[in-house]
């Protein structure tokens, strides 16, 4: 796959993905920065075929693009490396990508932000989720915002875009979770907090939590 190929990858994830963001101006950075560009047809690429967990069914890779949008527009981040790291911050997770990979192609800053926003999928699931929150508090500043956006958007889609076949306790059982991993993020982004706090009381409200 050469990168101009890539590239294809990118211009048809932000097309379709810019008429569902909540985030436009956040979106136009990353749709408009080449180094962003690049990234996001690189996880596009790598995300093929990838279908969000919702009802809706969206293509997964509108759920990196939003984190990152959420970082620039929300979080005032201008920092490329770390908006690289979120566009690409489940690749390793839930593709085949290689830490090596990321390393050659964006770095090696962007390689360690995304391998500590990374589970090691060869643990159990709910141990993965008790080390999410014994670990937040001990990640980078720049990881830290790179995970409460992720959460953040996690906890509105499992809200209005709700998993097939999750009952209501499932959906409140996730928002319970959520709030303990930010817990451990606290103090990395205040405006980021603040929208977290906003998402939640909504979503909690949407499934009548």
């Amino acid at each position: 796959m050469t990168e101009n190929q890539w590239m294809d990858f990118a211009e048809t994830a932000l097309t379709a993905s810019a008429s569902t963001t909540q985030f436009t101006k956040g979106h136009a950075l990353c749709s408009g920065t080449q180094v962003l560009r690049r990234a996001t047809g690189f996880a596009a690429w790598k995300h093929d075929g990838q279908l969000r967990k919702g009802e809706g069914a969206t293509p997964y890779i509108h759920h990196p693009i939003e984190v990152a949008a959420m970082l620039s527009e929300v979080g005032k981040i201008v920092d490329l490396d770390v908006l690289r790291a979120a566009l690409l911050h489940d690749t390793i997770e839930d593709t085949c990508t290689t830490a090596e990979e990321l390393e050659s192609l964006f770095g090696a800053r962007v390689r360690g932000f995304v391998l500590e926003v990374s589970d090691d999928k060869s643990i159990e699931k709910n141990e993965r989720k008790v080390l999410q929150i014994e670990h937040a508090p001990h990640l980078s500043m720049e990881a830290q915002s790179i995970k409460l956006a992720d959460k953040t958007c996690n906890v509105r889609d499992v809200a209005f875009s709700k998993p097939i076949d999750w009952p209501v306790d499932k959906q409140l059982e996730y928002f319970d979770w959520a709030e303990s991993v930010v817990a451990g993020l606290r103090g990395c982004n205040s405006p980021l907090e603040a929208w977290f706090d906003k998402q939640i009381e909504e979503s909690r409200r949407e499934v009548g939590g």
